[in-house]
């Protein structure tokens, strides 16, 4: 197999600058592979035993046998069928999936300063922990702990300049709070053929940006929770161990199955507040119909088809349920479609290439998590 560099992306001589030993050097490298070939072991190696021939990665001291002898030693990988496995393929450990999505996170969100307690907030029903330094005026229910003594005496100067002083329940102000809250979020992402085609990889970004997404809430925000869907021809959950093997098939997509099944896991979730993050690169062009065939059309926007998305974002905002929507494309009349269905929703939609998208992610996440919803 000839080994392409320009079709991963990568650059290595960001990794070969560093004082590194030889086993973190080809570590880092490991990484980002095996995050490309989805999870392939043998693969991942074969490129970097390639890339050790072009780029002189190793030498007689440590070799890519040493490499892959120092990872089973490290367990980081183990054989496919046990120890009684006799031929020699190997699979990653829960110890390496859990490594790849650090390593996601890093690689997206590192130049981002860490939360402080890792709770979010929002002005919704929950318990005040935090002031904003701003004030409102006291409104019946208020706790008396949070009247400032200081602003309202302020207040009643101002009202009785010149007169008599007396203070009024009008010139009462409490310290405006935060409150600690829970998201629940569903994470959609296509997996429709047109992912890899016109030589572009866009499932392989998707795939860091998930794994970035869960780490960081599972580590951050442990009370929020995340579910991952892919959808083609249909949609399916899948488990976040299992994100690093996501794979493009040969489907069309049918989003209207992504988003029904979106609204279906945040349905069992008891936190009130939910939304959907759907990263897509193309078109719906696909349908289930009742009697279990499908309904395909790939040829522009199908009103059909269209008509049914529009469908399921109305539903969506019945439920209170916002879709942000990242399209991996530019062509006008997707744009048109997605704003469209955006608006239907009064969700949100970002525009963007492959470039940033992880950090568009986050920083959306973070704002909704910290938008005041009273």
């Amino acid at each position: 197999m000839k080994f392409d560099l320009s079709a991963t992306g990568l650059r290595f001589t960001h990794y070969m600058a560093k004082a590194q030993t030889p086993f973190e050097r080809l570590f880092e490298i490991f990484k980002e592979l095996i995050t490309h070939t989805s999870g392939d072991f043998e693969e991942a190696i074969d490129w970097l035993r390639q890339l050790d021939k072009e780029y002189g990665l190793t030498d007689e001291n440590y070799t890519i046998d040493d490499f892959v002898r120092d990872l089973l030693e490290r367990s980081y990988i183990q054989p496919k069928g046990g120890e009684s496995d006799g031929n020699g393929e190997m699979k990653l450990t829960p110890k390496t999936e859990k490594l790849l999505r650090e390593h996601a996170m890093k690689q997206i969100f590192g130049k981002l300063k860490k939360a402080g307690s890792g709770n979010h907030k929002t002005k919704s029903t929950g318990q005040g922990n935090e002031a904003t330094g701003e004030f409102k005026a006291y409104q019946f229910g208020d706790s008396i702990e949070k009247i400032s003594m200081t602003e309202s005496l302020k207040n009643a100067q101002i009202r009785n300049y010149g007169g008599d002083f007396d203070l009024r329940q009008e010139d009462l102000v409490v310290e405006d709070s935060t409150y600690n809250t829970q998201m629940s979020t569903v994470l959609m992402i296509d997996i429709s053929h047109s992912m890899i085609l016109y030589g572009e990889d866009r499932i392989t970004p998707a795939k860091k940006v998930a794994m970035a997404l869960a780490e960081f809430i599972t580590t951050r925000y442990p009370k929020d929770t995340l579910d991952v869907l892919v959808f083609g021809n249909d949609a399916w959950p899948i488990a976040i161990k299992d994100i690093p093997y996501l794979q493009v098939g040969p489907y069309h997509t049918n989003t209207v199955a992504g988003l029904s099944l979106a609204m279906d896991l945040l349905r069992r979730r008891k936190n009130s507040n939910k939304q959907i993050f759907m990263i897509t690169d193309g078109k719906p062009s696909c349908l289930k119909e009742p009697d279990g065939g499908y309904y395909k059309n790939s040829a522009g926007l199908d009103d059909y088809i269209v008509d049914k998305c529009y469908n399921m974002a109305r539903q969506a905002l019945k439920l209170n349920i916002p879709i942000t929507t990242f399209m991996i494309a530019q062509d006008p009349y997707l744009m048109r479609f997605v704003r469209t269905f955006t608006e239907a929703n009064k969700g949100k939609a970002f525009f963007t290439g492959l470039k940033g998208l992880g950090e568009m992610i986050f920083e959306d996440y973070q704002q909704n998590r910290k938008k005041r919803m009273g």
